[in-house]
């Protein structure tokens, strides 16, 4: 009996420790969309430990007469929903130009990050989410900004 005990519970602390790794060593893709015109990015996810992960985007804005280039790092913690829908919530900050005509430069951003993603049972990963931004630049962005983008991830 006491074998019989033992052997359950290590097998249920087998199974947690399986479904809290539920987050794959890396994704390679691209996010698409913006909060006020259209932006790309190429986006990578990289697993650190348990349910945290960081994610690099680095892509290109065009918007209200403003082409920007920007590379964005965040933290994420990521938690699990219902089969394989996960939910995040992450904190980074970035660097970026930016091109408005006559007037040009650079900018930094601090930057929040919410969304929802699916994982396929094959290595493909569909997410949407929102990214506020507050940029630090007189000349082109010193608002709040809400990202909002689609993401399309190969997972390996």
């Amino acid at each position: 009996m006491k074998k019989l005990i033992t052997t359950s519970i290590f097998a249920l602390f087998i199974s947690i420790g399986t479904y809290a790794q539920d987050i794959s060593q890396n994704a390679l893709g691209l996010r698409l969309g913006d909060n006020d015109g259209f932006g790309g990015e190429i986006s990578y996810q990289r697993y650190l430990k348990e349910n945290n992960r960081l994610e690099f985007d680095l892509g290109w804005r065009n918007s209200r007469n403003v082409d920007a280039f920007k590379l964005v790092g965040l933290y994420q913690w990521v938690m699990p929903i219902e089969n394989n829908f996960n939910w995040y919530v992450g904190a980074g900050a970035g660097i970026g130009s930016f091109d408005a005509g006559d007037n040009d430069g650079t900018f930094a951003l601090v930057a929040g990050d919410i969304g929802i993603e699916y994982n396929f049972d094959i290595p493909l990963q569909l997410s949407l989410d929102m990214r506020p931004e507050f940029g630090f630049n007189d000349a082109y962005s010193d608002d709040l900004d809400l990202d909002i983008a689609l993401g399309i991830r190969y997972r390996f």
